[in-house]
């Protein structure tokens, strides 16, 4: 018979056992202490923790006291009626579980007890395996409350997120990020990672990359600038009563006094990108968040794993930790001044990233409660984390449209600014071939004219035939005049050199004939060194030059083709190559073709070609023409560099 009741008793204590945590006790109320004792014996050999009381008196100086779970309250106490103390318990102390013992059987006092709040109730006498299992049941049920209560604020949390993330999601939706909006979403974020309502972090910084991708520069933070200042900006916003787009639009407009201390830590983490054994930077990297724990030995967890739960601990691991910080394990990937600068050892990053780039980290801690970092708000963490990225890249895809829009409307606005250059080539290359027409067709029979009546007026005798003599004379110096005068007009102008970006000039250049390019159907491409060549030349000049070389290039591809810009550094001079797919000049005309009378079929005339040598080689360059072993003409402009 023992051993079956001990069977029983190992059984039931092991249930009562997982109902009881943190230290929580059984409170026996009875003044009788043949009753209260035996009681205490047998739930102490089940191993529960006991306190026995005779009076209200000890039995609220216990609640006080102790953490009591369940009180086995008789109805007749001493100093006062047990019925009158239940609405006094259950006020104070709503969490413990209260069951009553009267000798008294009536329906009325029941009821009268389940009303009051009582968890059960049991008639005396009673045996002790009855009181165990009301007492079981009644902790059963206050276990049930416990975890319907943290299931509605679990809930009522996860409301909150995702009522957070929509309107982050339709925030983004409704409008074009620019970099004051981005902020505004990002600071909307880590008001979500900290918040009550939230994942509930105590604080959260954001670091993000520099334009150039060199170093990890903490952006903004939000959380207390020290343990003392816990809870405040948070009481402020409940005595508010503030929405959450009113909690962001609170928070930009107090973060300069509230935030600041936790802003200049993060202002203090920088990290450069080179540095890959860094967490932060192998977070991202590995697109993989972490969770540092000094239980782990200071190894950064990843997450996927899940390691267990690893609690923390207050008193002497926080020493320990301290010491531990001093050491770095900079081996480890958590490196001594990153620990230092936080002035906190255990922490989650999370990488922020889409998937063409990397933005940045997001690192969150309990820096004031000291609570461990639970697997579901660390997953929480990484949907926050997400929602910025996204937020991160609209943004930079919407600067990006800008950007690219102004770069058009430049463009636009250089094309109208350079109509007239336009023109004035046009002009050049009309009077190209009138001037090549007028060289063969007038100045050799101008200048016979001229010479046989200068011959036959000394040769004259007639004073009227002298007087028409003269006039032939004149006339023919004056078409001499004029066609020296043509070319001087198309000849070369005064030189005012300028600092001269060479591809950007080029590019702009070749803008200019893009309609011409697209009626001929050519193509064109253009391939610049990372460091584009510097030169000194005058604008107007120089893109003359090239503005010639585009577009007898274009004129020779008349049934399309394909024009390739090359620019290159070579031995201190910017070579500039112009290659086109057309028919190309033969070889024998190639010493021909810069000659001011000289005109082909296929591309352009003498005049042009010997313009863009002279301006060449008045800013102190060459210019050469050769088959381009593809087929088709390449040009080669090489200039001095700066």
């Amino acid at each position: 018979m023992v051993e079956a009741v001990s069977g029983l008793h190992h059984h039931v204590s092991l249930s009562l056992g997982q109902l009881l945590q943190n230290g929580e006790v059984i409170a026996i109320v009875d003044d009788d202490a043949a009753i209260r004792e035996p009681l205490r014996i047998y739930f102490e050999e089940h191993g529960l923790a006991v306190a026995e009381c005779a009076s209200a008196t000890e039995l609220m100086q216990v609640l006080a006291s102790r953490n009591v779970a369940l009180v086995l309250l008789d109805i007749g106490l001493p100093d006062t009626d047990g019925l009158s103390l239940l609405p006094r318990i259950i006020d104070q102390y709503p969490d413990a579980a209260v069951v009553m013992l009267t000798g008294v059987s009536e329906l009325r006092v029941v009821l009268d007890c389940m009303r009051k709040g009582a968890t059960d109730y049991l008639s005396k006498p009673v045996q002790f395996e009855e009181i165990f299992h009301v007492a079981r049941k009644a902790l059963e049920k206050r276990r049930l409350v416990f975890e319907n209560r943290k299931y509605h604020e679990e809930l009522e949390e996860a409301h909150f997120r995702i009522q957070l993330l929509h309107q982050l999601s339709v925030k983004m939706n409704s409008v074009y990020l620019s970099t004051v909006e981005l902020d505004q979403i990002l600071r909307a974020v880590l008001v979500g990672i900290t918040s009550r309502e939230g994942l509930g972090f105590n604080r959260a910084f954001l670091l993000m990359f520099d334009a150039d991708g060199r170093f990890l520069r903490g952006k903004m933070a939000i959380g207390p600038s020290s343990r003392e200042e816990a809870g405040r900006v948070w009481e402020e916003i409940e005595e508010r009563d503030l929405n959450f787009l009113e909690i962001v639009d609170n928070l930009k407009e107090t973060s300069k006094s509230h935030d600041a201390a936790v802003n200049a830590i993060a202002r203090n983490l920088v990290v450069s990108a080179e540095e890959t054994g860094n967490i932060l930077i192998n977070s991202v990297l590995s697109r993989r968040s972490f969770r540092v724990s000094p239980e782990n030995g200071w190894v950064p967890m990843p997450i996927e794993r899940r390691l267990g739960n690893n609690r923390r601990h207050n008193g002497g691991k926080v020493r320990e930790r301290r010491d531990r910080a001093e050491a770095g394990f900079p081996d480890l990937g958590v490196p001594r001044d990153l620990i230092n600068i936080l002035d906190e050892d255990a922490f989650v990053v999370v990488p922020l990233y889409s998937p063409g780039r990397a933005f940045g980290v997001i690192i969150a801690d309990n820096y004031v409660t000291r609570r461990f970092i639970e697997d579901s708000h660390v997953g929480a963490l990484e949907l926050f984390a997400s929602q910025a990225s996204l937020a991160i890249e609209q943004s930079h895809l919407y600067n990006e449209m800008q950007q690219k829009v102004a770069e058009l409307e430049a463009a636009n606005q250089e094309l109208d600014r350079n109509k007239d250059l336009l023109v004035e080539a046009e002009r050049y290359s009309a009077l190209g071939h009138m001037a090549a027409q007028l060289v063969h067709i007038i100045r050799n029979p101008i200048t016979s004219i001229g010479g046989v009546s200068r011959i036959l007026r000394k040769k004259n005798v007639d004073a009227e035939w002298e007087k028409y003599l003269n006039v032939i004379i004149h006339e023919t110096e004056r078409v001499e005049s004029t066609l020296e005068d043509l070319f001087d007009f198309v000849g070369q102008g005064e030189i005012h050199k300028e600092e001269l970006t060479l591809c950007e000039l080029i590019r702009k250049t070749a803008l200019l004939l893009q309609s011409s390019m697209t009626k001929h159907g050519v193509t064109w491409e253009m391939e610049c060194p990372p460091v584009e060549p510097v030169v000194q030349g005058d604008m107007h000049q120089i893109r003359l030059v090239f503005l010639h070389l585009f577009k007898n290039a274009v004129e020779a591809m008349g049934d399309g083709g394909r024009l390739t810009i090359l620019v290159s550094v070579v031995e201190g001079q910017a070579v500039v190559s112009v290659i086109d797919t057309g028919p190309g000049i033969p070889e024998s005309y190639l010493d021909k073709a810069k000659d001011p009378f000289f005109t082909t079929k296929t591309y352009g005339t003498g005049m042009g070609l010997t313009l863009v040598e002279r301006i060449v080689r008045a800013h102190g360059g060459s210019f050469s023409l050769k088959p381009h072993p593809g087929g088709g003409l390449e040009v080669q402009v090489v200039l001095p560099l700066q």
